[in-house]
């Protein structure tokens, strides 16, 4: 997953990169990185596949109003 497309799947999960540092149990300046196109850090392996997974519907604990779905 790119950089881009990685922050293109945030977004489209309505996830501010607090929150989804939250989910991962890490920064949001590290979601940052990761989303940045320069290529310097690319998104974490693990990081894109749990994306993968809540695009298909799984929502972690700490998912934003994970409880109201």
């Amino acid at each position: 997953m790119s950089p881009a497309e990685f922050k293109a799947t945030r977004l489209k999960l309505e996830l501010s990169q607090r929150d989804l540092g939250r989910i991962l149990n890490t920064d949001q300046h590290t979601v940052r990185r990761w989303e940045d196109t320069s290529g310097k850090r690319p998104p974490n392996p693990i990081a894109c596949r749990v994306l993968e997974w809540m695009l298909n519907g799984y929502r972690p604990p700490e998912f934003p109003y994970a409880n109201n779905a």
